[in-house]
C-alpha cells in the first residue's frame, strides 16, 4: 500500500511472550503497510518474544521503560496471554497511562483491556474485549459493549480475532489513512470481505476460513445424526422436544456453514461429508434406556461446546466467527437445558444456575 500520510505517524505496539499471534500480526502489518513507523516495545530488550500460536517471534525495538509516550501517536495493545505480563510491569503500565492522559490514540484488543484495567484507565469508557474479561472490565468501571469496534474518545478497542481487520481500519483511519485512495471499506460496512483485509495483514488465509467452517460442519453434522438417533429411542415427551428443538438448530447451522462455504467457492470437505455415517456406526451401539439417551446427547453437547469455543478466537474472519459464536450460544444453552432435565429425572432438587451474557471461550 502506498504511504497517503502528511508526515509520518509513529505508533507504539506492545509485545510479551504469548501474545496472540494474530493480534501482533494484523495490526502491526496494516501499520507498516500503510507507511507508518511502527516500534515494538516490550520489557527486556534481549529477548526474542514469542507469540501464543508460535508464529511470531519479535525482537522489541525497545522497552517502555525508556520509551516517552509523547513521541508516539499511538500505541497498540494486542491481546493472548501478554497482557497479563504486561500489566505486572509497572513501566508499561505507566507508559500507557501517559499515553492516553497526553490524548494519544489507544487501541486494545481481546485481553489487552487487563493492561487498561490496572491502569486505571476504563472507568466510564465505553469498551469492549475478550468475553472472559467482561466482568472484570466491567468491575472496573467500563460500559462494556459486545460489538466488534467500540470507540470511546481516543480509546479503540475490540473482541477478537474475528474484528482485527475492523480494529486495524479504525487505527488506521484515525491516524489519517483511509478513505477511497486507501482502499479500505468503512469500519461499519458489514458487507466488506473483511477476511481478505486481514489475510492481506498476516491473518488467516482463505484455507485457514475453510479448514475452520469444515470443521464445524463436520461437528455440527456428526451431532446431528446422533441426535435424531437419540430422538428415535426416546420415549419421554418433554426430553423428545427438547432434542427436536436442538435437531432444528443444528438443521439451521449446517445451511448457514454450507452456505458460507459456497460463497467462499468452496464445498464441503470428505471429513464434514462422512461425518453423520460415522454417527450412524456409533449410535447404533448405544443402549434404549431413556437416561442413557439424555447422557449421551449432554456428552456429544458438552464436546462440542468445547471443539466450538476454540474455533471462535482462531479465524481473523468475522463472518466465520460470528457463525462459531452463533453455534456455541445455542450448545451452551442446550448443555444447561439437558442439565436441568437429567436433574429432573434423577430427582435431584438442583436449582439452575443464573445464565450469564457473554459466556467465556477459550483462548
Amino acid at each position: 500500500m502506498a504511504n497517503f500520510n502528511n508526515g509520518k505517524k509513529k505508533v507504539a505496539i506492545l509485545i510479551e511472550n504469548g501474545v496472540e499471534d494474530a493480534e501482533f500480526q494484523v495490526p502491526y502489518n496494516g501499520l507498516k503497510q500503510a507507511g507508518m513507523e511502527v516500534v515494538v516495545l516490550g520489557a527486556r530488550m534481549n529477548e526474542k518474544y514469542k507469540g501464543k500460536q508460535g508464529k511470531v517471534s519479535q525482537q522489541a525495538d525497545g522497552t517502555t521503560t525508556e520509551a516517552i509516550a509523547s513521541e508516539f501517536d499511538a500505541v497498540v495493545i494486542p491481546g493472548g496471554m501478554a497482557p497479563d505480563h504486561m500489566r505486572r510491569n509497572p513501566n508499561t503500565v505507566r507508559f500507557v497511562q501517559q499515553a492516553m492522559q497526553q490524548g494519544k490514540l489507544i487501541a486494545a484488543v481481546c485481553h489487552g483491556p487487563q493492561v487498561l484495567i490496572e491502569g486505571d484507565l476504563l472507568k466510564g469508557k465505553q469498551a469492549t474485549g475478550f468475553s472472559a474479561i467482561r466482568k472484570d472490565m466491567i468491575n472496573a468501571g467500563a460500559k462494556y459493549v459486545d460489538e466488534p469496534l467500540v470507540v470511546d474518545g481516543n480509546l479503540i478497542t475490540s473482541r477478537q480475532p474475528g474484528d482485527l481487520a475492523i480494529f486495524t481500519t479504525a487505527i488506521l483511519s484515525r491516524l489519517g489513512y483511509g478513505g477511497k485512495d486507501a482502499a479500505l471499506p468503512q469500519e461499519n460496512d458489514t458487507s466488506a470481505e473483511w477476511w481478505k483485509l486481514a489475510d492481506a495483514w498476516g491473518g488467516s488465509t482463505k484455507g485457514d476460513i475453510v479448514k475452520g467452517v469444515n470443521t464445524a460442519l463436520a461437528g455440527e453434522r456428526y451431532s446431528l445424526e446422533a441426535l435424531e438417533k437419540y430422538f428415535e429411542k426416546e420415549s419421554d415427551a418433554q426430553v423428545k422436544a427438547l432434542f427436536q428443538e436442538i435437531i432444528t438448530n443444528k438443521q439451521r447451522h449446517i445451511l448457514k456453514l454450507e452456505t458460507y462455504l459456497d460463497r467462499l467457492g468452496e464445498k464441503p470437505s470428505l471429513a464434514a461429508n462422512i461425518a453423520n455415517q460415522y454417527a450412524k456406526v456409533k449410535t447404533a451401539m448405544t443402549g434404549s434406556d431413556d437416561i442413557f439417551q439424555l447422557r449421551s446427547a449432554l456428552g456429544d453437547v458438552q464436546t462440542g461446546i468445547g471443539d466450538i469455543g476454540n474455533l471462535c478466537a482462531m479465524y481473523t474472519d468475522p463472518v466465520a466467527t460470528a457463525l462459531f459464536t452463533d453455534i456455541y450460544n445455542d450448545l451452551v444453552t442446550s448443555e444447561q437445558r439437558l442439565v436441568e432435565l437429567y436433574q429432573t429425572r434423577m430427582g435431584l432438587d438442583v436449582k439452575p444456575a443464573k445464565p450469564t451474557t457473554g459466556a467465556a471461550m477459550s483462548m
